[in-house]
């Protein structure tokens, strides 16, 4: 008798959010990109963009300023049980973890403190009286790692101007570090760096963006598994 081997079914990804920031200041765009260190089972030593998973604390942070309408409308796009609420947590999660791995913090001064989330990164934010503001995000791709995997994430790519960032913390990148190391780059540098294929895909549709004037209404692609092949779709 011949038994039949049943396939180990695919680990669900979770929900993820980074954040690409672009320093306009000089004659060529530049990038935040870290290098991931080396022991992380998850893409160890590459250049990534700072992000990473949404946490409970990103349904409850207090913001300075909404989601534009028509970015909250595509984050919702293809989403099971979507809510505003949904959306918005994937906007803050890009925040704090750019905080976190980074030390740079997004978002609105002069406004007092916000309520303060006990024990989570976001303390940090009322500590420097910041309001993370989410009008002047883009949603510029979405990524779902193929099912082969054991750790798969549904990231939402967000883009930013780095003339938002409110203050930088020091002490958050080094050796011992999530980020060993951060470099603001060009496109065409940061494609020359060790990154993950998807995150050379993004950088190449960051580009396609900038020549388009970063329009809010632009298609926004979505890379995902599909019978057996990885595609590139649109929201």
């Amino acid at each position: 008798m011949i038994h039949s081997v049943d396939k180990p079914k695919a680990v669900i990804p979770r929900d993820a959010a980074t954040l690409i920031l672009i320093d306009f200041k000089g004659k060529v765009p530049k990038i935040l990109m870290g290098k991931r260190h080396t022991n992380h089972s998850f893409m160890p030593d590459k250049f990534v963009f700072p992000g990473g998973r949404v946490d409970p604390s990103d349904r409850k942070m207090n913001i300075a300023s909404p989601l534009d309408q028509i970015v909250e409308d595509k984050l919702l796009l293809r989403v099971k049980s979507p809510s505003p609420m949904k959306a918005r947590a994937l906007a803050l999660a890009a925040i704090r973890e750019t905080f976190e791995e980074t030390g740079v913090m997004i978002g609105e001064q002069g406004l007092g403190s916000p309520p303060a989330i006990p024990n989570t990164p976001w303390e940090g934010f009322t500590k420097q009286e910041i309001w993370p503001s989410l009008d002047q995000l883009h949603f510029v791709a979405r990524a779902i790692t193929p099912a082969r995997h054991q750790k798969r994430f549904d990231t939402r790519f967000f883009l930013a101007d780095a003339s938002h960032i409110a203050t930088i913390q020091d002490g958050i990148v080094g050796p011992d570090a999530e980020l060993t190391e951060i470099a603001w780059v060009s496109l065409g540098n940061a494609k020359a760096l060790d990154l993950p294929s998807i995150t050379a895909s993004i950088i190449d549709e960051v580009a396609v963006r900038l020549n388009r004037g970063l329009e809010r209404f632009q298609p926004v692609p979505f890379f995902h598994e599909f019978r057996g092949s990885y595609i590139r779709e649109y929201l």
